[in-house]
């Protein structure tokens, strides 16, 4: 069995999808590969994670039918407050100083599969092979081939690797990745607690890394613990008692009395980032290119920003019945996307080294830094306009605008 299709991404997680779902839009032919069973993607034990979702974010997954699925799921990030340690000094973004609109939304994961699915259905230009996985990968100068699981074959002018920082299709194409552990685990969970958080998003950074408090819906908030590798899976093994007993140490109790919702997840972070984005027909997006640290919750984002510019340069190119596989093509989109992604992995690694520590020094540094930030207006404004992705070189469907 032989299909045919301008694109063919492999990976149906979130990023994937969101591509899947841009390309159908504006009518490219798009397969969508992806090796983990429906039930299980929409399971709630598969994935604890929630993400952030900047207003550039949420233009595009309006352009692509999706936002109205998750609009009454998504909790609005109203202000945002980062502390170091017990230090004095800190910096708070209010939506507030920009206009009406939320600095972000938060959402879960299960529920943006949940919509991205949904909004699926309504495209008859795309199909979704699942559970597929990608057995086999190969070019020629006019065509990429995948070889899938059940023996099926799929072609393609463009191949997009969107399956994840340990990527086959990178692997097979000959890319080079750099990989750089940091010794951290995510600790991630949901809690219900006491007092209204009022979309209030807290980052905390600690010695052993950040500790982020994410409003979620209805008096509930999504944690994302940074905790030293080592440490990590004991404080994991501890029953639900005495793991609660040693969250409350790090959340406080500005929000009343809190309880574990759900499962505990972790996760191994590091930085993973490809050398180039590009190769013969193929182009790499999401993690596949660039895995960040969670630091500043932008990974989702940086991501979504990729699909938003390879649909660009795809529609675009169709629309003059050239290929969407050429070299020209692949050229612009890498340098669409290569300054916004290395400038945050390096931001997010830098800020990691530097909060992650004890270092008296720095502390002191870290905490004038932040005041500093506090009482000027203007940087404050941009470093909001920046995490709210209206900053830089922006794709259409980013600014709002469509394709």
């Amino acid at each position: 069995m032989t299909n045919k299709y301008d694109v063919a991404i492999c990976g149906g997680g979130l990023v994937g999808l969101t591509l899947g779902l841009a390309l159908a839009r504006y009518g490219v032919e798009t397969a969508i590969i992806d090796s983990t069973p429906l039930d299980d993607l929409l399971s709630k034990d598969f994935d604890g994670r929630a993400s952030s979702i900047a207003l550039g974010s949420k233009n595009v997954l309006s352009a692509i039918g999706v936002w109205s699925y998750l609009e009454s799921d998504a909790q609005p990030i109203l202000q945002i407050r980062v502390s170091d340690g017990n230090s004095p000094l800190f910096l708070h973004y209010d939506h507030l100083d920009l206009g009406e609109e939320p600095l972000g939304w938060m959402v879960e994961n299960r529920i943006l599969r949940i919509s991205l699915l949904k909004a699926l259905k309504n495209f008859n230009k795309v199909t979704h092979f699942a559970p597929e996985s990608v057995k086999s990968f190969n070019v020629s100068d006019d065509i990429a081939t995948m070889k899938l699981s059940n023996g099926r074959i799929i072609e393609s002018s463009l191949a997009v690797a969107a399956d994840g920082r340990n990527s086959f299709l990178r692997s097979e194409s000959g890319i080079k990745n750099i990989e750089l552990s940091y010794n951290q685990v995510g600790i991630v969970c949901t809690v219900k607690h006491q007092f209204p958080h009022q979309g209030i998003a807290h980052e905390k950074f600690l010695p052993s890394g950040p500790f982020a408090i994410l409003p979620l819906t209805s008096n509930r908030s999504s944690l994302v613990w940074t905790e030293n590798s080592v440490l990590a899976p004991k404080i994991l093994s501890l029953d639900k008692e005495d793991f609660l007993r040693e969250l409350l140490h790090r959340f406080g109790d500005f929000l009343g009395e809190i309880e574990l919702e759900g499962p505990r997840w972790s996760y191994p972070l590091s930085l993973s980032y490809a050398k180039e984005y590009i190769a013969q027909r193929i182009a790499l997006i999401g993690d596949s290119a660039h895995s960040i640290h969670p630091i500043a919750g932008q990974g989702f984002n940086l991501g979504i920003r990729d699909c938003a510019a390879l649909a660009e340069v795809i529609v675009e190119t169709r629309r003059l019945g050239l290929d969407v596989g050429s070299e020209d093509l692949l050229t612009q989109y890498q340098r669409f996307r290569r300054f916004d992604s290395a400038m945050l992995a390096a931001v997010t690694h830098g800020l990691n080294l530097l909060f992650s520590n004890q270092n008296s020094s720095l502390q002191i540094i870290r905490g004038l830094g932040l005041a500093g930030i506090n009482q000027s207006p203007p940087i404050k404004r941009f470093f909001m306009r920046h995490a709210m992705g209206l900053i830089g070189d922006l794709p259409r469907l980013v600014r709002g605008e469509q394709i």
